[in-house]
């Protein structure tokens, strides 16, 4: 004789009556917080600051992958809609999409016209720990200069590429990198910096200062490289990427195209003639410093600011 039993395990359910009652008298979840808070709630329970900072931190943390899809979009409604490709594509469950999505939005609107360092500024405002804060600096970064991230040929590249760049983008070419007082002073891309780089293009319209430079680089490359003969049968047609790029970053299209135009005029023809990543930090080397030795080239700071950018982007992106 068989005999059926139904089996319920639970835990015993606490409840808290103040909230409770907050709940009957119709309190949303943000306005019952408040209540709860302005109470002394928080005094009571004695929270460990290391509790607090764990829950803070797990709940703005994100999924790279998350970040990947949406990095360099709008943070718009338009953007939020598409979540539910973003859960397909990526596996992560839409709830956590949205959650992830709004925590973006909502840094994004509390930071970007604030005074001062942006990754400061999230640490503080948000009690986010150092790399944390450094990857929401990226991703408002990228969603206010709108970069290109979504092209075929670039998708080999990860969220924490483009977040390297970013930060070297914010330390080196924002108006913050050289006045930290500054509107906006990480957010935006510094414009005088951006038209000071249209100078630049001397390198490569002055064909005796386009030789020098040339002959420079080569003398110092010989014998260092496999890839030697390659390098100076390419030499000009890099230099005019490099410079061209830098040129036409005056234009927010441009701006938008960076990482576009780093592959393409660079990474893709380096790739092609089997460059690998030391080939390439040694050639960015040399290329750089040659042209301080220039005798009529007089823009350094520009350049240095430059290429120090371009360098340390390239070999992040440079995969071979």
């Amino acid at each position: 004789m068989s005999v059926e039993l139904d089996v319920f395990v639970g835990n015993t359910t606490i409840m808290d009556k103040e909230v409770y009652q907050l709940w009957l008298n119709g309190y949303t979840v943000n306005d019952a917080v408040k209540v709860r808070i302005d109470g002394g709630i928080m005094e009571e329970c004695e929270i460990p600051p290391d509790r607090q900072a764990m829950l803070i931190e797990r709940y703005y943390a994100f999924d790279d992958a998350f970040a990947r899809e949406v990095l360099g979009k709008k943070l718009s409604k338009g953007t939020k809609k598409d979540l539910d490709d973003v859960s397909a594509k990526t596996n992560i469950t839409l709830k956590s999409c949205r959650r992830q999505f709004d925590n973006f939005k909502r840094v994004f609107k509390e930071v970007e016209e604030l005074k001062g360092p942006l990754v400061e500024n999230i640490r503080q405002r948000f009690l986010l720990p150092d790399q944390l804060a450094r990857d929401y600096a990226a991703v408002v970064f990228f969603a206010n200069n709108r970069f290109e991230t979504g092209k075929k040929k670039l998708q080999y590249l990860t969220f924490q590429d483009f977040a390297l760049c970013a930060g070297q983008l914010i330390n080196n070419w924002t108006v913050g990198a050289v006045d930290n007082m500054m509107e906006d002073m990480d957010v935006d891309l510094d414009k005088e910096f951006l038209q000071d780089l249209k100078e630049l293009k001397i390198l490569i319209t002055d064909k005796d200062l386009l030789d020098q430079h040339k002959s420079l680089v080569c003398t110092a490359l010989r014998g260092k490289t496999n890839v030697f003969t390659e390098m100076e049968a390419s030499f000009k047609n890099l230099s005019r990427g490099l410079v061209n790029i830098a040129a036409k970053l005056i234009n927010a299209k441009d701006v938008r195209d960076f990482f576009i135009d780093l592959v393409e005029k660079f990474i893709e023809p380096c790739r092609s003639d089997k460059w690998t990543s030391i080939d390439v930090n040694l050639y960015l080397t040399h290329y750089t410093n040659s042209a301080h030795i220039l005798d009529t080239f007089k823009h350094h700071g520009v350049w240095t600011r430059y290429m120090g950018v371009i360098k340390t982007c390239i070999l992040r992106m440079y995969h071979e």
